[in-house]
Order: structure tokens, then C-alpha cells, then sequence
């Protein structure tokens, strides 16, 4: 009797084990659930933006085709190597959507940003792009040396030079994934970084609008406020990683 109560006892503990061991099949499986879309986000209309594979739907701002440098996909991802290669946009142009990403940053005091309503200026050739920006940044190594202050208008998560994020945000340590979310719908726009609501202004509004005025941005006609434009890769000659790039259009 006690050798049947063994055998069954430790019968369990190996089909328990054997259905907790992690395959090389599964693992496999959980790394390519990246930069790809549940049944139900395709039927609630969202879209890749970023397929894991190629390039495909993006190019060099202010050019036709995309950086022949600064650019790369590794294991997936989108890497923002050190090389200077300018920024990248979407081929099409958004309004109203719900945007969301992951990024991963690598470079100690690394600077990126992900820009929306982004529109060329006629006359622009360079590899910068004009438009509303989810500042990215590593604030702790800003902030520690004086470059910045905490929560400013520059800090990760703000809208950059405009609006600063909310008090109490929650970054993961440099090297690790964080998830950001952008909602525009008419005028009211949200940032969210890791599941909480950061930022909310109007766009377009009076206090908007003397808020460009008194920027850098002052000069850029129609500056954040065009019905639609492109997103935005920013390359701030930092190393960073993106994956998961969806976004659900809005009526």
C-alpha cells in the first residue's frame, strides 16, 4: 500500500513538472506572440504597424524611401541603432486612434520620442520631423546631473516642450520593456505610460495654442493641430528597441 501511495505520488510530481517545463517549442511561440494581433484586436479594428519582419508602411521623413543606415530589425524588434539615419513615419496619416508600444531603452540618458500628427513641411529634405511628441527619455541620468528637472515638460512621458507629465509615474529601470498608449479623439488627447493615465490637455485649445506660441515650435505653421498626420520614430542618435507598434482608428 505505501509503495502504490509513492508511485502514484510521485507520478503527479512528474506530470506536474513535465506540464510546468517551459520547451524550446513554447518558448518559441511566446516570442513570436510579438508584433502580432489577437482575433479579437483584429475585430475590434486594430492594426500592425510594425510587423516584425521588414519595414513595410514606413520611410524616411521627408523622403520617399527608408534610411539606408541608423535602422535595423534584430530578433524582431525595431533597433535604433547609434548611427544617425533620421527619423521614420508612417506612409499613412492618422486622427482620431488609440496608439499604442513598447520600447525598450539602452543607452544610459538615451532621448527618443514616438510623434504623431506629424505633417512635411514643403521645402523640409533633412531628417527631422515637425509634430506633437511622447517625449522618451531616461530621466534619471538627466535629472541626476542637473540637465533636467523632475517632471518638467521634457521628462519621459510629456508632451515635449509643452505640457509635463502628472506627479507619480512609473517607468521600468533603463533595459527593461515599457508600454506607452497615446488616445486622441477630436480634441482631447491622453498619454499613458505601464497602464496609467499621465497627461491629458486639448488640442487646439487656448491654453494650447499660447503654450506653442511661447515654444520653439512657434514658428511651425499649424503645429499640432492638422486633422490627421503621420507617427513618428524618433532618432536622437540613442539606442532603443520598439515592438508591438498597434493602433485602432476612431471614428
Amino acid at each position: 500500500m505505501i509503495m502504490k501511495v509513492y508511485l502514484f505520488c510521485f507520478l503527479c510530481f512528474f506530470l506536474v513538472s513535465a506540464s510546468l517545463q517551459v520547451t524550446p517549442q513554447v518558448a518559441a511561440e511566446k516570442k513570436s506572440a510579438d508584433n502580432q494581433l489577437s482575433r479579437k484586436e483584429i475585430r475590434d479594428g486594430w492594426k500592425l504597424l510594425f510587423n516584425g519582419i521588414s519595414f513595410e508602411g514606413w520611410r524616411g521623413i521627408n523622403k520617399e524611401v527608408f534610411p539606408a543606415v541608423g535602422w535595423k530589425i534584430k530578433d524582431g524588434l525595431i533597433y535604433k541603432t547609434p548611427e544617425k539615419g533620421g527619423d521614420i513615419v508612417t506612409m499613412r496619416k492618422y486622427g482620431n486612434f488609440i496608439l499604442e508600444w513598447e520600447w525598450k531603452m539602452a543607452s544610459p540618458g538615451g532621448n527618443s520620442g514616438l510623434k504623431y500628427f506629424v505633417n512635411e513641411r514643403t521645402g523640409d529634405t533633412g531628417g527631422y520631423g515637425y509634430g506633437l511628441e511622447y517625449q522618451i527619455l531616461d530621466d534619471n541620468d538627466w535629472i541626476s546631473d542637473g540637465r533636467m528637472k523632475t517632471n518638467d515638460y521634457h521628462t519621459l512621458g510629456a508632451l515635449y516642450e509643452l505640457y509635463p507629465p502628472l506627479p507619480g509615474k512609473m517607468p521600468n529601470p533603463l533595459g527593461e520593456w515599457n508600454k506607452s498608449r497615446i488616445v486622441s479623439k477630436g480634441p482631447d488627447v491622453e498619454h499613458w505610460l505601464n497602464g496609467k493615465l499621465i497627461l491629458k490637455y486639448e488640442r487646439g485649445s487656448t491654453d494650447f495654442r499660447e503654450k506653442v506660441a511661447a515654444s520653439k515650435f512657434r514658428n511651425v505653421v499649424g503645429y499640432g493641430i492638422m486633422p490627421e498626420g503621420h507617427i513618428l520614430l524618433q532618432d536622437h542618435d540613442s539606442e532603443i528597441y520598439f515592438r508591438n507598434l498597434k493602433i485602432k482608428e476612431l471614428k
